[in-house]
């Protein structure tokens, strides 16, 4: 079959949420990859549920976003498993991000006032050996309602999820260009021929400007590279995930222990670098002592996309009405993945939805 409600190009976490969400809604559903499911940014991420911790003191739409997303987590890790016999590893254990100077501690407690301020919960930690007996004596603000989820494993029933509910997936299925004609697009061209659909998602990351482009819209998005790296302890040396300006250590089960993540903008290149990772390496010491006693298993890169603004792009395309996009999440992929599928999915039943803060024609046209 070549003919679909819906074609979703990009099988990462943003694709395949929104290809659940649509074939929940008995839509029929294709999503084309252009290479593994979750082989990508999803696949490379450390899985944080990062709400508060990330924003900080921006607390505008993007924050509003992030913690309606965090609250979708509990039922859907249940719908999740019921349909696929995945366990996204939901972990809800809180986060410290550490003060390593008496700046860090200053914009904290700032960043404690204005959260409090608006009910959400955080609290000055002054020496996590209190809560995390192996780590340094540092000082910390505690962020208690953030967690974790294992990346993958979330990517992967998601879209497991949605073949549940009738929806086709192909790998390998790189898009070419987009079937344009007058002011509608009528599908997608790869290399296995064209597909037709009612309307067509682009949600393929640092990947998706590239496509968007014969559109004529301006999306200033730019790829950034983030390298990390895994070790098993002999015993548990965490239960909350650290975070540090530069690094976090994310405790996995196993006593697995994720770092990360370097940031170097403007990139594709995925190889992992000996300067990047020995700087991990000193940072996460410096955070936990006793990580030098674990044992090495993997480092690995992945692509992040970036939007100029840092917010994400999600809407309708101006021109195109049957053409919407998903795509700029950067470090919030994972984490924002529960509510863009939902979102997604109400704009392609035209529902009207606000929005505006993430409109995809934002950054008016391109002056150079």
């Amino acid at each position: 079959m070549k003919n679909y409600d819906v074609i979703i190009v990009g099988g990462g976490i943003i694709g395949s949420s929104i290809a659940y969400e649509l074939a929940k809604r008995q839509k029929r559903v294709l999503v084309l990859e252009r290479r593994r499911l979750a082989s990508e940014a999803s696949g490379a991420a450390a899985g944080m549920l990062a709400a508060q911790v990330e924003m900080g003191l921006e607390v505008g739409p993007l924050f509003e976003l992030a913690l309606k997303s965090r609250k979708l987590y509990p039922q859907l890790a249940k719908e999740l498993r019921e349909l696929s016999g995945i366990d996204i590893g939901l972990i809800n254990r809180g986060m410290l991000k550490v003060a390593q100077t008496a700046e860090e501690k200053n914009e904290y407690e700032n960043i404690i006032k204005v959260q409090r301020a608006l009910g959400q919960e955080l609290n000055w930690c002054p020496n996590i050996q209190d809560k995390e007996k192996s780590a340094a004596g540092l000082e910390a603000m505690e962020v208690p309602e953030d967690g974790q989820v294992d990346a993958p494993s979330l990517s992967l029933a998601f879209a497991k999820s949605a073949q549940a509910h009738g929806a086709h997936i192909q790998e390998y299925a790189e898009v070419q260009s987009l079937l344009l004609e007058e002011n509608q697009i009528k599908g997608v061209q790869t290399l296995a021929g064209n597909f037709y659909s009612e309307h067509v998602i682009v949600a393929a990351g640092a990947w998706s400007e590239k496509l968007l482009k014969q559109t004529g819209l301006y999306m200033p998005t730019y790829p950034v590279k983030g390298e990390c790296f895994s070790v098993i302890a002999n015993e548990p040396l965490l239960k909350s995930t650290l975070f540090s300006h530069g690094c976090y250590i994310v405790p996995k089960k196993g006593n697995r222990l994720l770092i990360g993540a370097t940031a170097q903008p403007g990139t594709f290149d995925k190889r992992v670098s000996f300067k990047s990772i020995h700087a991990l390496m000193n940072k996460a010491k410096e955070l936990l002592p006793e990580i030098e006693t674990a044992e090495w298993e993997k480092a690995w890169a992945g692509i992040r996309p970036q939007t100029r603004d840092g917010l994400p792009y999600l809407g309708l395309h101006p021109q195109y009405k049957n053409l919407a996009i998903a795509t700029g999440h950067y470090r919030n992929g994972i984490l924002l993945s529960a509510v863009t599928g939902p979102l997604i999915a109400d704009l392609i039943e035209g529902k009207n939805i606000d929005l505006a803060a993430f409109a995809v024609d934002r950054h008016g046209k391109d002056e150079s």
